[in-house]
């Protein structure tokens, strides 16, 4: 792939560069957009910079998807988590199946990004935070819920089901899309649209057991999962994009310092979802800092001393 051949001649760059003078190198910006898990992530990458050597400058929750983009391509930041479906918006081409794919959607979006901007993507988490269905862990073990399929045949088999979620989620594709992949259908009678319809408000509905509701719109890292103690269905006939966390980086900051994609390789490899659920659940739910879960969550993997 491009993408690593490029790689791989920056961190050559870096080897020559360690004996030549010259004038000091601009730190790295580092940002983040809103979310808690973006933040998060972000608070790890400057951490692991600056610990090995790489001055950073701190510009996290910098803004929504739009503001932040807008700033990597200006070269007002150099670094940012982004998200890897996001591309098919960004290239206009949100119906390409790649996105559904992880390798491919992250393969096609960096060279899509690399082509048109000289973006580099770093290395990808393995973890998903697309929309998704949530059950109660006891709806799930007694009805034998695993995947979307499992929930397809208890649907289709008369299941109380009951859905916490937003207008948006119901209307504008999502839920119809997952009924056309998986055969089934939900009666308006079993969907309790929610107005605002944040994830937060559908997983407490669930877990409070709110008019019966026992299954929420959710996105697959949410923090309030585990500890609402629902099951995430597997998408498993991959009807949902995969919105993988990804670094994104501008390749003139990179050439500077090509041994960042080596630092937060190891870092980005470390996460699954059930790793970000319980990390954004100490933010989200237990209302730590970004920071402080940032500090603890390298040192605990060994990552920073």
């Amino acid at each position: 792939m491009r993408v690593g051949r490029i790689l791989k001649s920056l961190c050559v760059a870096a080897v020559l560069a360690l004996g030549v003078p010259g004038a000091a190198l601009a730190a790295v910006v580092v940002s983040s957009k809103l979310s808690s898990e973006s933040a998060m992530i972000g608070e790890m990458i400057r951490l692991l910079l600056d610990a090995h050597g790489v001055p950073t400058v701190d510009r996290m929750t910098l803004g929504a998807t739009p503001v932040v983009r807008k700033a990597l391509l200006a070269g007002e930041v150099d670094l940012y988590v982004e998200y890897t479906g996001n591309a098919g918006l960004f290239f206009n081409d949100p119906g390409n199946p790649a996105w559904k794919d992880l390798r491919k959607g992250y393969e096609l979006g960096a060279r899509l990004d690399y082509t048109a901007n000289h973006i580099v993507w770093l290395t990808p988490a393995g973890a998903s935070n697309a929309w998704a269905l949530a059950v109660r862990r006891d709806v799930a073990a007694v009805n034998q819920l695993r995947t979307m399929s499992d929930f397809a045949r208890w649907v289709a088999g008369g299941g109380k089901v009951m859905l916490a979620c937003s207008a948006e989620f119901a209307n504008a594709g999502t839920l119809r899309s997952l009924e056309r992949t998986y055969g089934f259908t939900l009666r308006s009678d079993q969907m309790i649209v929610l107005a605002g319809g944040e994830t937060s408000a559908t997983i407490t509905a669930a877990a409070a057991r709110t008019n019966g509701i026992n299954t929420a719109m959710v996105y697959g890292t949410d923090g309030g999962i585990a500890a609402a103690n629902l099951v995430v269905l597997e998408d498993d006939r991959h009807d949902q994009p995969v919105y993988a966390p990804v670094p994104t980086m501008r390749e003139a900051a990179l050439r500077e310092y090509p041994q960042v994609a080596a630092i937060v390789k190891p870092l980005m490899e470390s996460f699954s979802r059930e790793t970000l659920q319980r990390l954004n659940a100490r933010v989200q739910v237990n209302g730590e800092s970004t920071e402080s879960v940032a500090q603890d969550y390298l040192r605990t993997r060994g990552l920073l001393k």
